[in-house]
């Protein structure tokens, strides 16, 4: 256990004793709702008083134990230094049916509206998120955290650009090295190593709600789990899957299991791949202007007609992208790339020539569609 894991545990139990009652709408103008899970509800808000804009966290307390609350709430407040990680506000309260706090409100939405379907976003536009995930998740790391929930709806825009971008939502944050349960779902975020619990009664929630969620069952339950060791690994995984959804505006597999072909494809190719880790090995260490000269022998080498044919899902991608994804959608955790040495691929194409140029036109498309129903829509409000 790291000192910042040993410190957050402290907290929690320091602002258990201070949290204090409030009305929500004594303090708070709440304008809108923002977001809606399991964990329960994300609104926007203003001061009445400061007249600050700010997003409101309300858990519900019949399912959210305090000390995870809290544990979000810390966190978040002390924590997620980095200019791209979602940072809490100070402000946490109680009602009679909620936990609430207060968080930096990201007024753009989240990554998950803008993304096309079948198009994604453009490639700068990604390699620039790329880039600011990869720092939040080194940050998490570095204090010994895991954030373990990336997927685009947990990415929040400070813009219309993605320029400045926010992970956010740690609900399923854990300290590396914590024991938990292994879970596995049918979704290509889920890791290959997961597949060990396929088949158990366990759900994803029971992994959410952790060691203070109400569990049924607990001893029927007991016999049938695997539990694994928490690991940054998994969040590597998720970067590398979030990627390839921001580049097409697709999922490479629907799940990451031993039965489904598409991810089949993939396996074969990378386990017939000559060692795509001491590929990367070698772009990482490159510096300054022998980094051209890597690419182009990472090109050369993996264009060899003795090569295996690239997995159909990545055959759009150039060699540095395959690389890229093959570092980070290692099926062996311990050799999986983690997010700092992502970021020696960014600042080249990732997509083919062709395939950028289509994709081009189909977001145009997309644009001019986009254009036509505002228009109608206009005209529409006009006519009322």
């Amino acid at each position: 256990m790291t000192a910042a894991t040993k410190l957050l545990d402290e907290m929690c139990h320091l602002t258990a004793q201070s949290l204090t009652p409030m009305d929500t709408s004594e303090h708070f103008k709440v304008l809108k709702l923002l977001g809606e899970g399991s964990y329960g509800k994300v609104m926007l808000a203003v001061h009445r008083q400061r007249g600050t804009p700010m997003a409101l966290k309300f858990f519900p307390r019949e399912s959210t134990s305090l000390f995870s609350f809290l544990r979000e709430y810390n966190l978040s407040l002390s924590f997620c230094t980095h200019p791209s990680l979602t940072r809490a506000l100070g402000i946490a309260y109680s009602t009679p049916s909620h936990y609430v706090f207060a968080q930096q409100a990201s007024l753009f939405g989240d990554l998950y509206d803008v993304i096309l379907p079948e198009v994604g976003v453009e490639e700068d536009c990604c390699q620039r998120v790329v880039s600011q995930l990869c720092g939040a998740l080194s940050h998490l790391h570095s204090l010994g955290f895991v954030h373990r929930d990336l997927k685009p709806e947990n990415v929040f825009l400070c813009d219309s650009a993605c320029r400045w971008v926010k992970l956010g939502d740690f609900g399923m944050v854990k300290a590396k090295g914590t024991r938990v349960p292994e879970v596995w779902y049918s979704s290509p975020y889920c890791t290959p190593e997961a597949a060990v619990a396929r088949g158990n009664a366990d759900s994803w929630r029971s992994i959410s709600d952790g060691i203070d969620g109400v569990m049924e069952d607990e001893e029927k339950k007991k016999d049938a789990r695997v539990w694994v060791s928490v690991e940054p690994s998994t969040d590597s995984w998720a970067l590398g899957i979030l990627t390839y959804a921001m580049l097409t505006g697709s999922h490479p597999w629907a799940e990451t299991a031993s039965d489904c072909r598409s991810y089949l494809k993939y396996q074969e190719w990378f386990d017939r791949a000559e060692g795509p880790v001491d590929e990367l090995d070698v772009w990482a260490e490159a510096q300054g202007e022998g980094a051209q000269d890597v690419i182009d022998l990472i090109g050369a080498e993996l264009g060899k007609k003795d090569r295996p044919p690239v997995a159909p899902q990545f055959a759009c991608f150039t060699p540095l992208a395959c690389c890229f994804f093959q570092s980070l959608l290692d099926p062996r955790p311990r050799l999986r790339g983690r997010p700092e040495v992502a970021l020696n691929y960014l600042g080249e194409h990732w997509v083919m020539e062709k395939e950028r140029v289509r994709l081009e036109e189909e977001r145009k498309k997309s644009r001019g569609k986009g254009a036509i129903r505002n228009i109608k829509e206009m005209e529409g409000r006009g006519e009322r």
